[in-house]
């Protein structure tokens, strides 16, 4: 697998991407929730609220993410990858 490593932090994922790919109802799983942004205010209660956090703050997506062809898979997730 061809896998390109991209920086997110200069060059984070768009709105439009996030929107996308992020499940409305899993939209926790997407988001670096050991982060220590976390200590200082709640965990987000809404998917919206997860995006706009994460376009001011691309440290709180979880990291890496994979994109091959439509499927995109965020974080380290050793059965998914097996997928792959």
């Amino acid at each position: 697998m061809d896998v390109e490593q991209i920086d997110i932090n200069k060059e984070p994922p768009t709105r439009e991407f996030l929107e996308k790919h992020i499940a409305a109802d899993r939209f926790l799983d997407f988001v670096s929730t050991r982060s220590p942004v976390f200590k200082e205010r709640p965990l987000p209660k809404s998917k919206k609220e997860a995006i706009d956090l994460m376009m001011k703050n691309p440290n709180l997506i979880r990291r890496p993410i994979i994109v091959k062809g439509s499927m995109i898979i965020f974080g380290f997730d050793k059965d998914q990858y097996a997928k792959l």
